[in-house]
């Protein structure tokens, strides 16, 4: 074996690769100059001010705020078996291999070869005298270790693992919606059914009405006026029916699909549910910096400027040599002398591998992908803003839904006594018909913006928790929340 040659090859290898012996690219560091590092961005929410909210974090499982034992057992349920995501979750098995994948590169690999064959002489010596032919056989077996001395193989790990943690909170980021979304049907559910019985409370009372003024005419007391504007106004009423039942078994189906079940299968139990899902304390809401750090679609817009800076890298290294480190045992010669010391050889040394010519085409890669940074920062940013609106505009919304709410309830509570004056001046003759239907008219609008304030109160209450990003961390093993 030529100890000395392969030194010298050695040698030469090293030095061509001298100049890329450090991890090619930079090393990725989050934006210093990103929307996120704001003081404005990381303080209090501009909308989160009053007896509503509170600063204290927000919890990791939100909704066993409304304290509602049905609520929680739908929400894990659809944590479990929901197909979205069971997807989101295969794809996150998917990213693990492609980083197992990628960091297989850098093991030792080996390759064997084996060839068997027969020789003869086909001269016209050989040819008269039937000369039998030569079996001849070649065995091989090499093993090949990337140096990856200047970074390559390090980089596209690198960028794997970011690509790996971006999925990751892509699936965060649908646990939330399922989260979200089971809540809303399971409050859409009860909202319908809270209308629905205030509506059923308000035709009982405009029947009634409705019975005494056809007693009336019989007396000889009222016309077929008043009792056909009597049973307008119960028909009227009746009316608004058909859509809240339809709403209701809508939001039944769509509960069944987010627990991966037909709709035929929707849960029977949560049919009855009539009392809307409340919180009994102030919503905490944290501030903007913890806004930041747990939504998940910040950090996966994060992650792609991780994956992007390591792809400059991958790019740069091809300016450089690739350098593997191998060798190699073979054993070749004629069948019968197979096994014999003087048929077995071996090599060792660097393996150089460089692409020429190479650099315009690598620079015009190593640019696309500066640029690719630069956009994903800017897109970092447009997502940091966009969230911190989104939740500004969601609390402001509930703020101004509570107040809303609040003062319908006066207003029922006012239309309510106005109705029962109305109803005692008519029954002693002070009042005419018209105004106690006037009277009844105003409290069942009142009732129904009421019941729908309340139900409208509680899907802001779940915006608000959405757009906070909160319900994507794993529960605990022993189940606790």
């Amino acid at each position: 074996m030529r100890t000395g040659n392969i030194l010298s090859s050695a040698a030469l290898a090293l030095a061509l690769v001298l100049a890329g012996c450090a991890t090619a690219g930079p090393d990725y560091a989050p934006p210093q100059n990103a929307a996120a590092n704001a003081p404005s961005a990381q303080g209090a929410f501009l909308s989160a001010q009053g007896p509503a909210f509170e600063s204290a974090p927000l919890p990791d499982h939100w909704w066993h705020l409304f304290e509602d034992p049905r609520l929680d057992q739908l929400v894990e349920q659809a944590l479990t078996a929901n197909a979205d995501l069971r997807e989101a979750d295969a794809n996150l098995r998917r990213a693990d291999a492609l980083v197992r994948e990628a960091a297989g590169q850098r093991a030792l690999s080996t390759t064997a070869s084996a060839n068997a064959g027969l020789e003869r002489d086909y001269s016209p010596v050989s040819a008269r005298t039937n000369m039998p032919g030569v079996g001849t056989y070649a065995l091989g077996l090499s093993l090949s270790y990337p140096l990856d001395l200047n970074g390559k193989l390090r980089r596209a790990i690198e960028a794997s693992e970011a690509d790996r943690d971006e999925v990751q909170a892509a699936r965060d980021a649908v646990r939330i919606s399922v989260a979200a979304a089971t809540t809303r049907a399971y409050a859409e559910v009860c909202a319908a059914n809270y209308q629905i019985a205030t509506v059923r409370q308000v035709v009982t009372l405009q029947q009634k009405t409705l019975d005494a003024t056809e007693r009336l005419q019989k007396g000889g007391r009222g016309t077929a006026f008043d009792v056909s504007r009597a049973r307008t106004a119960v028909e009227t009423s009746k009316a608004s029916l058909p859509e809240l039942v339809a709403a209701r078994r809508n939001a039944l189906y769509l509960l069944s699909t987010l627990l991966g079940r037909p709709p035929a299968d929707y849960p029977r139990d949560v049919e009855d549910c009539a009392t809307l899902p409340r919180l009994t304390l102030p919503m905490p809401v944290g501030d903007g910096a913890a806004l930041i750090r747990r939504r998940p679609d910040i950090r996966q817009a994060e992650r792609t400027i991780a994956a992007d800076t390591a792809r400059i890298g991958v790019a740069t290294a091809d300016l450089y040599p690739q350098v593997s480190i191998g060798g190699g045992l073979i054993s070749s010669g004629k069948l019968s002398g197979i096994g014999s010391s003087h048929s077995f050889g071996f090599s060792l040394g660097p393996l150089l591998s460089w692409s020429f010519p190479n650099r315009p085409f690598v620079k015009a890669r190593i640019d696309a992908a500066d640029a690719q940074v630069e956009a994903d920062i800017a897109r970092f940013d447009s997502v940091v803003l966009d969230a911190l609106r989104g939740t500004e505009t969601a609390l402001e919304t509930y703020a101004r839904g509570r107040d809303r709410a609040q003062a319908l309830d006066r207003a029922a509570a006012s239309a309510q006594l106005s109705a029962d004056q109305a109803g005692k001046l008519f029954r002693f003759g002070r009042s005419d018909f018209l105004s106690l239907l006037s009277a009844q008219g105003a409290l069942a609008s009142a009732r129904v913006n009421q019941a729908q304030a309340e139900a409208a109160l509680v899907d802001r209450q779940i915006a608000v928790f959405l757009a906070l990003g909160g319900g994507w961390q794993q529960a605990p093993a022993n189940g606790a929340s």
